[in-house]
């Protein structure tokens, strides 16, 4: 990467000539990814560590070095590893996901769970396990394919002259209550193993992860964040304003449907790996922004962020709860419950001033 001057305050300007893209990046903004990248990978170690088998946090660095006995190298790289992994891959698509669509409606609210793209995933997964059963791949295949429709719905529904933002999370809102009563649907009518298989699934949780959901969030990632990379320009102007972005030269509606379908392909890879995790994609772009104190979407902090923010509430509901194997969808559900009460008493506060 070859980096270039920029005026004073706005940070430098990263040219990447594989992507024939450029991104301007602040000191402060580096600063907070380093920092969010270190407490990530030391969350990941005390979870790798965290179990019936507890693990000191040497041995477990020890061991992901190449070193420790049979033993340990077993739990760690077999039982606990994948799961830690999944967690971060899954946070990191969820942040990403939630910031793009976040930039794209400028609306904190525009996140894959509340404009209804988890739960569209969530309803595919559960019409799969219900109608046609099948193993964990089939279940994958339809939460993707089940988002991908949702998010299609949204989006026509949403297309007037151009998708606005209120409008697409409107619609989105809605959308997600339709798809959750489907759900809702389908698991009164199943039968009792398949409604608690069912029921397990979108509780959202790690439990029993292994490197075949790492895999797809890990490929997803690194097929679909080089494209935010791309369309980071577009992505930054349209946040001023669709009129502002085409006076720029930006095609505003191509920019937006290839982003809002790179956000549906995070979280649905996302959801069919863990899940409908609620709440991270929400949060995390918020968080992300306080911490950088930047202007524009953020998506590599908000990333970072979804990460930890995940990674972190499954090592509390083990530690809180070691007797239970509690889902980290409830746990994620009650922080992002109390996030989300305050983010709505604050926007108030704030109009009202």
């Amino acid at each position: 990467m070859d980096p270039r001057a920029a005026p004073a305050g706005l940070g430098r300007v990263v040219r990447v000539p594989l992507l024939g893209a450029s991104l301007r990046v602040a000191p402060r903004t580096l600063g907070v990814c380093a920092g969010l990248t270190v407490v990530a990978l030391v969350v990941l170690i005390l979870a790798v560590g965290t179990g019936e088998y507890p693990i000191a946090p040497g041995r477990v660095l020890e061991t992901l070095l190449g070193g420790g006995d049979q033993g340990t190298r077993f739990v760690v790289e077999t039982l606990r590893l994948p799961r830690a992994l999944t967690g971060l891959l899954v946070g990191a698509a969820l942040g990403a996901g939630g910031a793009i669509l976040q930039s794209i409606s400028r609306n904190p609210l525009g996140s894959p769970d509340i404009v209804g793209f988890t739960q569209g995933a969530s309803a595919g997964a559960v019409l799969q396990i219900i109608a046609f059963g099948g193993g964990a791949a089939a279940i994958a295949t339809a939460s993707i394919v089940g988002g991908v429709l949702t998010a299609v719905v949204v989006y026509l529904l949403a297309y007037r002259n151009g998708v606005a933002g209120y409008r697409l999370v409107l619609v989105g809102i809605g959308m997600a209550a339709l798809m959750a009563a489907v759900t809702d649907y389908l698991i009164t009518r199943a039968r009792l193993q398949d409604a608690q298989q069912a029921w397990v699934w979108v509780t959202g949780s790690l439990n029993g992860r292994g490197w075949e959901h790492v895999r797809p969030v890990a490929l997803a990632l690194l097929v679909l964040l080089p494209l935010v990379v791309i369309l980071a320009r577009d992505l930054r102007m349209m946040e001023m304003g669709d009129d502002a972005a085409k006076a720029l030269g930006v095609a505003v509606e191509r920019s937006r449907l290839l982003l809002v379908l790179v956000a549906v392909g995070l979280t649905a890879v996302a959801t069919a790996s863990a899940g409908p995790v609620l709440f991270v994609g929400l949060a995390a772009p918020q968080i992300a922004r306080r911490l950088t104190r930047a202007t524009g979407p953020g998506v590599g902090a908000a990333a970072l962020t979804g990460a930890v923010l995940l990674l972190s509430a499954d090592l509390a509901a083990q530690r809180l709860f070691p007797d239970s194997q509690l889902p980290v969808g409830v746990m994620t559900g009650v922080l992002g419950g109390v996030y989300l009460i305050w983010l709505l008493s604050n926007e108030w506060r704030s109009r009202r001033a």
